[in-house]
């Protein structure tokens, strides 16, 4: 836990150049071109700490999926992405039902996401400054397996064959972003890499956020950069969540294994799994 302690404050001082390589590497061929979505990457690809490689067009990520057209749905089938898991909660997942294939696996994870879509919710949450590491910290981790059990479950069920899975949840940057750390940190994906894909979120969700923010920077008394400032992920986010995984459980690891019975066999088997 100290190793990973320690990479992240050093990813906090070169922040810029690692946000823009990680913009330009995804861009080139891990952004879905879907239209009705933002956010929607393809993980595989990274390197691992051994040289292996995530296997490609196996696991996506996305924000809300609600409004996918139809020539999306096509690339979905086209992806063979048949298995949905959303961690959002059962009210904000009513607001907008996600948009899926026939015979789509879709499973409702909402573990402490009841509140998370609550607007009132979300401006008193604003006037913190610290709202967000708080969230990342013991906040999330109470929830932590519940939210994320069925993802790991999912992935490991997944046949070999053509068969892909897609997590999401509203914004697809926070409870997506920590279970992309999971699945990264998992395959040996090194902590630079994992914090780079992390916070390329920023940049992919500008245009969404845009559309958004103006009423809500209105109702909390601040300007519209000013929120914006508020809502950026930053490194010291994920070193809050890890660093509470390893005050709970003693290590990711122990996380892992506690709550989702991936112990060190499993956790190889995973990565044989979506490694080559």
């Amino acid at each position: 836990m100290k190793r990973i302690k320690h990479i992240l404050l050093s990813i906090s001082v070169c922040l810029s150049p690692l946000l823009a390589s990680a913009q330009i590497a995804d861009s080139l061929f891990r952004v879905v071109p879907v239209q009705g979505a933002y956010n929607f990457r393809d993980i595989g690809g990274y390197k691992t700490r051994d040289g292996r490689t995530i296997v490609s067009g196996k696991i996506y990520r996305s924000a809300d999926i609600g409004k996918l057209t139809d020539q999306d749905m096509e690339l979905l089938a086209a992806r063979h992405i048949y298995t949905v898991v959303d961690f959002r909660g059962t009210q904000e997942a009513a607001a907008s039902p996600d948009r899926l294939l026939p015979g789509t696996d879709y499973t409702l994870c909402p573990a402490g996401s009841d509140h998370v879509g609550d607007p009132n919710d979300m401006i008193s949450l604003l006037k913190d400054d610290n709202f967000l590491l708080s969230f990342y910290g013991k906040l999330s981790v109470q929830y932590a397996g519940d939210r994320f059990r069925t993802l790991f479950a999912k992935l490991m069920e997944q046949p070999a064959e053509d068969a892909a899975l897609l997590y999401h949840c509203t914004g697809g940057r926070d409870r997506t972003g920590m279970a992309t750390a999971l699945i990264l940190y998992t395959l040996d994906v090194p902590m630079e890499v994992i914090t780079a894909d992390y916070v390329a979120s920023n940049f992919y969700l500008r245009d969404m956020n845009r559309g958004m923010y103006d009423g809500i920077a209105e109702k909390v008394g601040i300007s519209v950069e000013q929120l914006e400032e508020k809502m950026k992920l930053r490194p010291e986010f994920l070193e809050a969540f890890f660093g509470a995984l390893g005050d709970e459980y003693g290590s990711v690891e122990a996380f892992m294994e506690k709550e989702f019975g991936m112990g060190p066999q499993e956790r190889t088997a995973f990565k044989n799994k979506f490694t080559f």
